[in-house]
């Protein structure tokens, strides 16, 4: 599992952590049933207290991201996290505004941030209907 810690950017230790396995989990770079690496693992790791690693993984935990196996670790949970719209709504106005400051920051005007989230949006449909029109393409 690769996690970066920042220092600089203002956003606390665990809920970087927690961020990152979101997104991973969500990228599929972690699979349902995929264990986690231990607390004392994962905070040498980082170079963080093993208690910033036990509360990353209990939010982690009551976000239903994790679940916890009695003696055995915590692992990625089946299907995806049900999250309430108001969660849900959270996390990605955190994100734009987060992403709004730093555009600021480097004089980017909202029609320019716009027009980049939907080339990146193109982008991404591009990339996972790939394999489908490659797939045809072999068929014909």
């Amino acid at each position: 599992m690769d996690i970066t810690i920042n220092l600089t950017d203002g956003v606390s230790i665990y809920r970087q952590i927690v961020n990152q396995v979101k997104y991973l989990v969500a990228s599929g770079l972690l699979q349902p049933g995929e264990e986690l690496p231990p607390i004392r693992t994962l905070a040498l790791q980082l170079k963080v207290t093993p208690n910033t690693i036990v509360k990353a993984y209990h939010e982690l935990e009551i976000a239903g991201v994790v679940h916890k196996r009695r003696g055995a670790g915590t692992f990625v949970s089946e299907g995806r996290p049900q999250l309430a719209l108001r969660e849900r709504r959270r996390l990605i106005e955190q994100r734009i505004d987060a992403l709004l400051a730093e555009a600021h920051q480097l004089n980017f005007t909202t029609s320019d941030i716009l027009r980049m989230v939907r080339e990146r949006r193109a982008a991404m449909d591009e990339t996972s209907a790939e394999p489908t029109a490659v797939k045809r393409e072999r068929e014909r």
